[in-house]
């Protein structure tokens, strides 16, 4: 019988559909459910929503919960981790202080300042979950859902013996998105997609082995409703010549060319929905307006009489499904670089296919990314191992060092006023870093 612990059960979107995935395979259908959050209330509703799949699904399944993970993790096979360090009284700051210096930021958890504070306060708890993973179930595999994803998985992989892989469903979303632009039936797409979360490139676009590209391009180029959808990720393609997997609110933050100047924004951004908005701090606001209704909006999911038990399409339960003797299952996962992208450095976090197997998740070799979309993503690669380096030693000037190198903050700010912005995000988050004893910026 398999046991499957939820680390961060309290995000529960994340947690009742990938429940609900779970136990649609025969290697889980009878999996004890381990449910962690220091939320009491949340941890509630957790259980509830995990008991209602169960009940309808008529799973011989069963569910355990507690506000310590050290009670839940003894004897797991798999844990997946969804937490968030620090209400958004918090991480608001790492929105708002880059605004007053000019680096406006739509999403801010990945990358750049916002990005990189995140990283600062969650990586020791990151590494405390490795820890007890590694007294209670050594043998069991972390699949990460926490961002900022590369940062966390490289702090973790070089610290820890603990197997972990981050997942993100921008891949497999990002293909069929091109699937439905080219009106080609689902999942008949073959690709190939590497390089980092939120910044991998589709290097191949085939079907029947027939390349795609000009295909696609020649769509976007005549289609402005295609266009407009993604108006980041397309500029991108037509000028570098790959299609990049995160959407264009993301993707718009991590390099120089579409947030520097007010009119570029406007621009780049009219009639966007959702996550493609681009106005600043969209994440926060969003997030702000759920502390207010998210208890309603469980309730109601609750009280349906019948909820859709069909699996979905994250890879987690899939993966586990294969680690536990199940079908072999391809998937793009987050890995240390060894020598798998041989032109990105050597040891950093990359996104990259992968095959989870009984043995453990095994990588493939990709080789060279191409020329015209190497020189941001090596550069972002180095900047995740700076700040990574300044998290583990606590060393606030190579935190420092990654965010002047971020391309976003040297489109906007000198070398001064970025060491100015750092010192004022160390000041603000001083009670949630204690690790940095001193500040010397």
């Amino acid at each position: 019988m398999a046991k499957i612990v939820f680390v961060g059960a309290g995000s529960f979107g994340f947690t009742r559909g990938l429940v609900r995935d779970l136990l649609t395979f025969p290697t889980m259908r009878d999996a004890t459910i381990g449910l962690v959050d220091t939320n009491k209330e949340r941890l509630r509703f957790a259980v509830r929503a995990v008991n209602k799949i169960i009940d309808q699904g008529g799973y011989p399944a069963t569910v355990q919960a507690s506000t310590d993970r050290r009670e839940m993790l003894p004897g797991a096979d798999g844990v997946l981790v969804t937490i968030l360090c620090g209400s958004t009284r918090v991480w608001r700051h790492d929105i708002l202080i880059p605004k007053q210096y000019g680096v406006d930021v739509t999403i801010g958890d990945t990358r750049g300042p916002s990005g990189v504070f995140r990283a600062l306060r969650t990586i020791p708890e990151m590494l405390a979950i490795c820890r007890d993973m590694e007294e209670l179930c050594p043998d069991a595999l972390m699949l990460n859902y926490t961002n900022p994803m590369a940062m966390l998985c490289h702090a973790m992989q070089r610290s820890s013996p603990i197997e972990a892989t981050g997942l993100c469903h921008s891949v497999q979303g990002g293909a069929r998105k091109l699937e439905r632009w080219m009106n080609l039936k689902p999942h008949s797409m073959d690709y190939v997609c590497a390089g980092l979360n939120h910044l991998s490139w589709y290097l191949k676009l085939e079907r029947n082995g027939r390349d795609l590209y000009p295909r696609l391009k020649r769509k976007v180029r005549s289609d402005p409703d295609v266009y407009w959808q993604e108006p980041v990720r397309n500029e991108m393609l037509l000028h570098l010549g790959y299609f990049v997997t995160e959407g264009s609110g993301h993707n718009s933050e991590y390099n120089w060319w579409f947030r520097k100047r007010p009119d570029l924004i406007r621009h780049f951004f009219r009639g966007g929905k959702g996550l493609n908005t681009g106005t600043n701090a969209y994440l926060l606001k969003m997030y702000q307006a759920r502390e207010k209704t998210w208890k309603q909006g469980i309730r109601e999911w609750l009280a349906r009489p019948e909820i859709d038990l069909a699996r979905g399409h994250e890879y987690a339960a899939s993966i586990l499904h294969a680690r536990l003797g199940g079908e072999l299952f391809p998937f793009n996962g987050n890995v240390p670089n060894h020598g798998l992208v041989t032109n990105l450095p050597a040891g950093c976090c990359v996104e990259i296919p992968c095959v989870a197997t009984r043995a453990g998740v095994r990588p493939l070799h990709v080789g060279d990314l191409p020329m015209p979309v190497l020189g941001l993503t090596h550069l972002t690669a180095n900047n995740h191992m700076l700040a990574v380096e300044g998290a583990l030693t606590a060393d606030a000037g190579l935190v420092y060092q990654a965010i002047a190198h971020d391309p976003l903050t040297a489109a906007k700010l000198s070398l001064a006023e970025a060491r100015k912005m750092t010192r004022d995000m160390f000041r603000r988050n001083r009670r949630h870093l204690p690790q940095f004893k001193q500040i010397n910026l």
